[in-house]
C-alpha cells in the first residue's frame, strides 16, 4: 500500500496543457479551505484544515477526456506525461509544505483506490 487517509478528501487530479504552478498553488489552497465538513449543525460549513483531515492526491489523467463526439474519449487535451508528472509532484509538494497530513498516488502507476464516501459528495474544482 501507498498510501492511506482515514476521514478526509480524495482528489483526482487532471492535468491539462494550459496548466502552470500557480493554478496549481491556488487549487491547492482551494482543496484545503474548501468548506464541505458538516459543523455541529450539520451544514457544510468546515474545511479539511478544520477537521484535521487527511488529503490524499491521485493523478487522472482521464479527468482531461473530452467525451463530446462519438463513443471514444479523447485525451489530446492532457499534459504530456513528463511534464504532467512534474506539475503533480509540484502540486503534493506545495500541497504537502502548507498541510501535514498529505499523501499521494504514484503518477502513472496502475492503482487500485478504496473510497468510503460520505454522502456520496463530489465536487468538481477548476480554477
Amino acid at each position: 500500500m501507498h498510501g492511506e487517509i482515514n476521514q478526509g478528501i480524495l482528489a483526482l487530479i487532471g492535468i491539462e496543457k494550459p496548466d502552470n504552478v500557480e493554478q496549481a498553488d491556488a487549487l491547492v489552497q482551494k482543496i484545503l479551505s474548501y468548506r464541505i465538513f458538516s459543523d455541529a449543525d450539520g451544514k457544510m460549513n468546515l474545511s479539511l484544515k478544520n477537521i484535521g483531515g487527511g488529503l490524499m492526491l491521485v493523478s487522472q489523467f482521464t479527468l482531461a477526456a473530452d467525451t463530446n463526439k462519438g463513443l471514444r474519449p479523447s485525451f489530446s487535451s492532457a499534459m504530456p506525461p513528463d511534464e504532467a508528472a512534474q506539475l503533480f509532484q509540484y502540486t503534493v509538494d506545495a500541497a504537502t509544505k502548507d498541510y501535514p497530513q498529505v499523501v499521494s498516488g504514484v503518477f502513472a502507476a496502475d492503482m487500485k483506490i478504496e473510497l468510503l464516501n460520505n454522502g456520496p459528495v463530489t465536487f468538481l474544482l477548476e480554477n
